[in-house]
């Protein structure tokens, strides 16, 4: 009985609608007028819902106001609530078909932003097709919406995961960083919609995500601190200050560091040539520190993202605008680098997307450009603006900011898992402190993963001022592991990741050598075949340290040994460790070092340093020995 009197109540209230005389402002009543007028002047004043109130009362005094309607229409696309403007459109059609027109591309809008690209791509040609003179806006959007309806056709897969009141809050939230462990999720929240503010949640093994708190002094201040970015080692903070004192330009970046004692110093200005009179904001550090990707808006280019490396006095050097790949005639936003420091997410709506912000993926080619970008597609993206994503250093865990229904108040932050071909390079990661293998004082020093394959660096560190460090390694490649400071031997390991799947975490604290009289050290990354004496590719790295570790120290004379393990014949194994060693000789004499410096000797097994009973054993005593004989 309920549903007949609903059906019966929707058919009354139909009929009403189709017996309405169609009223336009110019016959409506004064009263009307006036109330529409109201509701004109609210949205210039950017009070939308004021707005619709008004356009209601329109409609209440005058059941076929179609302009009220069609304005209903617009406003309603312009506050993001689609069905209510389809709602008020398919009224407006059934009142006066004719008077739909100005509404129309508001309309394609409201279907788009409720997934019906189809439908609104069909709303937009009809529009461009019966219009008399180009309208740039239906042009763009016929293209976006043309893209939209192939790409949300095939959506990949998406499944946004509130992060819940630990990080949320009636107020918005947005702008999630996270150092490599995982374990920090720093983001920016609006305070009553006043005051930005940085705030801090750690992860908790078993109970998840704890209670966000705020970053606190000298951090957080009166002033608006906007988006920020924590290092991956957790140790430095860059952010957007605007309008701070002493400020280059509108909007300037900041950085902050951890003391020993785990506090932040004072905020300060990053200067010339990082900053300058125009808008600098939304910075992203590479996981080694060694770049920064931020955006740059000036009055001429837009907002653009730019890539400065830090130079060896510790300066920042002159920023770069990215390729045309990353970079177009429109605006791009949000970067963010990945660990792997070969993927590069950010936003624009230059690229060929949905229609406004879209995020995109890029890959750094061989050659160190930037490959095409990357719409993430649908349902990631949608007609509405799409920006500010992060990706943990597994590659999959996505962080994002929405304003989805399940938000407990405005923007609140999210997480997901990114589709396969998305997805950038799993990057573990490894972290210990520097010290002296004597008197076990912590050193600073440098640390530098390289290639072995390419014999590209991969990445570079310095060490804080009590020696700690973190450093990525990216999967599937191998790494030569070197630590180096001036009067000590450097330091070598070697990571082979390219056929494993390891911890997420490596933990090595690294012994640096003085330099002495018998001082010895181990070459972990010369390699040479099983049972051979001829050095293989990825061994030139380690080689060439030598190399300049002898040239800046002209007064050594050292021993170069060869050990085996027991495998074998002894004497083979006694000749095999000789030639080796000559080897290496060789190749240092072909690079300019003085013969006279160089001693070559085989030891065989004869000198283990581990058990040969176990793989790893065997493994560890096959190996080439660096000793000091002279200063």
């Amino acid at each position: 009985m309920r549903r007949i009197f609903l059906l019966t109540s929707s058919c009354f209230l139909l009929c009403l609608e189709l017996s309405a005389q169609v009223i336009t402002y110019e016959n409506a009543k004064k009263k009307a007028q006036k109330t529409f007028d109201d509701a004109q002047m609210a949205i210039r004043e950017y009070r939308m819902t004021d707005a619709v109130d008004l356009l209601k009362d329109c409609v209440r005094q005058e059941p076929g106001f179609t302009d009220a309607y069609g304005q209903m229409v617009i406003t309603y696309a312009e506050m993001k609530q689609y069905k209510d403007a389809i709602t008020n459109y398919e009224t407006l059609k059934r009142l006066d078909s004719p008077s739909t027109r100005p509404a129309m591309l508001a309309y394609s809008k409201a279907l788009a932003g409720e997934g019906r690209f189809s439908e609104a791509l069909a709303t937009v040609t009809q529009y461009v097709q019966t219009n008399k003179t180009k309208n740039a806006r239906a042009e763009a959007l016929l293209k976006a919406y043309t893209f939209a309806a192939r790409a949300a056709s095939k959506p990949v897969p998406f499944k946004p995961h509130n992060m819940g009141d630990s990080i949320n809050t009636k107020d918005p939230e947005y702008f999630p960083s996270l150092t490599i462990d995982g374990k920090t999720l720093v983001f920016t929240r609006r305070v009553n919609s006043k005051n930005e503010d940085f705030y801090v949640s750690e992860k908790d093994d078993s109970l998840g995500w704890m209670p966000a708190y705020g970053f606190g002094s000298p951090v957080n201040t009166a002033n608006n601190e906007g988006a920020q970015n924590i290092s991956q080692d957790g140790n430095m903070l860059v952010f957007t200050g605007c309008d701070f004192p002493g400020g280059r330009g509108s909007c300037d970046l900041y950085y902050t560091v951890r003391t020993e004692e785990g506090l932040w110093v004072e905020p300060m200005n990053m200067g010339s040539p990082i900053n300058t009179r125009d808008w600098e904001s939304q910075p992203s550090l590479s996981a080694d520190r060694q770049t920064l990707y931020f955006a740059r808006e000036t009055a001429d280019a837009g907002s653009e993202i730019f890539m400065s490396k830090l130079q060896p006095n510790g300066k920042w050097g002159f920023p770069e605008r990215l390729d045309s790949n990353i970079n177009t005639p429109g605006r791009e936003a949000t970067p963010f680098i990945h660990p792997d420091n070969q993927t590069l997410y950010f936003a624009s709506n230059g690229h060929e997307g949905f229609g406004d912000m879209d995020i995109y993926f890029s890959r750094r080619q061989p050659d160190g450009s930037w490959g095409p970008a990357v719409n993430l597609g649908y349902p990631i993206n949608t007609v509405d603006e799409d920006a500010s994503l992060v990706v943990a250093a597994d590659g999959k865990t996505a962080y994002f900011a929405s304003d989805r229904s399940d938000s407990r108040g405005q923007l609140d932050i999210y997480s997901f898992e990114l589709y396969p071909e998305a997805r950038a390079q799993r990057t573990l990661f490894v972290r210990g402190y520097v010290y002296d293998a004597k008197t076990k004082r912590r050193l600073v020093g440098n640390v530098e993963l390289t290639d072995l394959e390419t014999g590209k660096t991969a990445a570079v560190v310095r060490t804080d001022r009590i020696g700690n460090y973190t450093i990525p390694l990216p999967t599937g490649k191998d790494y030569a592991f070197n630590v180096n400071r001036k009067g000590y031997l450097f330091y070598s390991d070697n990571f082979s990741l390219k056929n494993k799947t390891e911890d997420s975490m490596f933990v090595r604290d690294i012994p640096l050598v003085p330099l002495d009289t018998s001082a010895v050290m181990v070459l972990y990354n010369i390699f040479f075949d099983t049972r051979q004496f001829n050095l293989k590719p990825g061994s030139e790295i380690e080689l060439n340290r030598l190399v300049g570790l002898m040239q800046e120290n002209q007064t050594l004379i050292v021993e170069i040994s060869g050990h085996t393990d027991n495998v074998g014949n002894d004497q083979d194994n006694m000749i095999l460790s000789e030639r080796r060693a000559q080897a290496v000789v060789k190749y240092l004499v072909s690079k300019g070092i003085p013969a006279e410096r160089l001693q070559a000797k085989g030891y065989g097994e004869t000198m283990p340093v581990a058990d040969n009973n176990t793989l790893g054993g065997r493994a560890a005593n096959r190996r080439t020995e660096f000793k000091i004989l002279k200063l």
